[in-house]
């Protein structure tokens, strides 16, 4: 496929709509290098989510049903946003996990929303099952070329603001902002999957050859919990050697909770799950390696401003 034409077509269709997100360079940490980082978590809806959303349905001819999506949380809302900015009606499914606050944000966008008990693959089965009944065009949170090519405009968008990097980590749930990231690089950069030791669907994938279902919990479930990694990040992580380092949720915590104290930056943990993987010497760089981070979410739970919002 060729990647990098589609990639660039939709940073042409989504401009105008997706905030280009700031780049700074902190020390700090605990670590005895600068790290620069990508605050993509100030993407509209709070999430990197929006591009692959925007890309989806600016290049796609949608039903009069309108859009439908699964999603953990970040994904509906993205998808949800995206709709209703193109004049679509939406209808989006989460699982209970999600938590209050981005299913909150979801009610306030707007979107027809169901709440479904269990897991995100719940969720999916209701959305294609809506899907085949209603007519509706489905947005696939990550296993789908449109929605990579939205997401790899991040990368795409970081060089051209000069990234020096020569690794950048990246958290993984379904794998579609690192797709994106492996199919605009193409190998010119090493990038580092980083993942949740409960939630580790590339992880898995990679030591059996093939991709697998996987049991998810734990604090950055609700955004990096799916149960089964992408087809297309699998293809992309083997033909580039991408290399999977796992993180637990107390160092996702200590990097969350660093993220706020040294420059108060409030990110959900899916947003600092990659950062952790250095705090906690996880990856441990070579001398003179320069590092980066995509920062990629910032739906916390609880919402630290909402009064009502308990959970």
């Amino acid at each position: 496929m060729g990647w990098t034409q589609e990639i660039e077509a939709a940073a042409d269709r989504i401009a105008g709509h997706v905030v280009e997100t700031p780049v700074v360079t902190f020390k700090g940490f605990g670590l005895d290098y600068p790290v620069e980082m990508k605050l993509e978590q100030l993407q509209h809806t709070g999430s990197f989510k929006a591009r692959g959303a925007f890309n989806t349905l600016l290049s796609s001819d949608v039903p009069a049903a309108g859009v439908v999506a699964a999603s953990g949380g970040n994904h509906g809302a993205a998808a949800a946003y995206a709709a209703r900015a193109l004049g679509h009606p939406a209808h989006i499914f989460v699982p209970e996990m999600a938590g209050p606050s981005k299913i909150a944000l979801i009610e306030r966008i707007g979107a027809d929303l169901s709440v479904v008990p269990g897991q995100y693959a719940n969720a999916l089965k209701l959305a294609q099952e809506h899907e085949a009944r209603s007519g509706a065009m489905q947005i696939h949170a990550y296993d789908a070329p449109a929605t990579v090519a939205g997401q790899g405009t991040a990368m795409r968008e970081w060089e051209g603001q000069g990234l020096r990097a020569d690794t950048v980590l990246i958290a993984v749930g379904g794998g579609g902002l690192i797709s994106g990231a492996l199919a605009w690089l193409q190998g010119a950069r090493k990038v580092v999957a980083v993942e949740p030791e409960t939630s580790c669907a590339l992880h898995a994938a990679l030591a059996a050859g093939q991709p697998v279902d996987v049991e998810v919990s734990g604090i950055a479930a609700n955004a990096l919990g799916a149960r089964r990694i992408g087809d297309i990040c699998f293809d992309l992580t083997r033909q580039y050697q991408t290399r999977s380092v796992l993180v637990t949720d107390d160092a996702i915590r200590s990097a969350q909770e660093a993220l706020w104290q040294e420059r108060r930056l409030l990110v959900e943990p899916a947003g600092a799950t990659a950062l952790a993987a250095l705090m906690s010497r996880a990856y441990r760089p070579e001398p003179g390696e320069k590092l980066a981070v995509l920062i990629c979410g910032a739906n916390f739970a609880p919402d630290p401003l909402d009064p009502d919002d308990s959970a």
